[in-house]
């Protein structure tokens, strides 16, 4: 099986990001290669900022938020992060979601769905690419990079995607497929 988490980074009023996180929904129900998909919106997670008196690699974690969201990461093949750019980065939010966690994370593709103004996110998409790679993830070169967002969205603020996009959509999913089939044997239990 084939599970793939569609991470929603944006937290605050009147973000985009839900929308957009639907839409990449509906392009990996139409791919048809994952057979298990969720949308995790870090807004619903509520993860207080870090609070576990252990480093994560340990495992120990003290807290349920904790818990409950290791088992969450841990059961996902692969990863698509639907992030803005806030201030030529990332949001401190998805920050603290990779943080809290250490071993869940390794050996599991990442594809990344970046949005903003003119430089479409991708300044920040940059800079978590030096962060997941730390924990044994691998980013997929294939990616989304939505310029202007706010012109793709609908009276009803549903996503309208062009045909990049779409075709962007599409080649990220595909190579997310091929890295989770590669990186399985490596999240195998020791002795598997």
């Amino acid at each position: 099986m084939n599970k793939l988490e569609i991470v929603v980074a944006s937290t605050r009023p009147g973000r985009i990001g839900p929308s957009v996180a639907r839409w990449i929904e509906s392009e990996a129900v139409t791919h048809g290669a994952f057979t298990d998909l969720e949308v995790v919106d870090l807004a619903e997670v509520n993860l207080p900022f870090m609070n576990e008196p252990h480093h994560p690699r340990l495992g120990r974690y003290t807290h349920q938020h904790t818990r409950d969201w290791s088992a969450k990461v841990a059961e996902a093949d692969a990863f698509v992060f639907v992030m803005p750019e806030y201030n030529y980065g990332y949001n401190a939010e998805l920050k603290n979601a990779i943080d809290y966690l250490h071993s869940e994370w390794q050996y599991k593709p990442l594809g990344i769905v970046s949005y903003g103004g003119v430089s479409a996110g991708t300044r920040a998409a940059q800079m978590i690419k030096q962060v997941v790679t730390t924990l044994k993830m691998t980013p997929a070169f294939e990616a989304v990079s939505i310029p202007f967002v706010q012109q793709f969205l609908d009276d009803d603020g549903q996503l309208v995607p062009n045909d990049v996009m779409t075709s962007s959509a599409k080649a990220m999913l595909d190579e997310l497929v091929r890295l989770a089939d590669a990186l399985r044997p490596l999240r195998a239990p020791a002795g598997a």
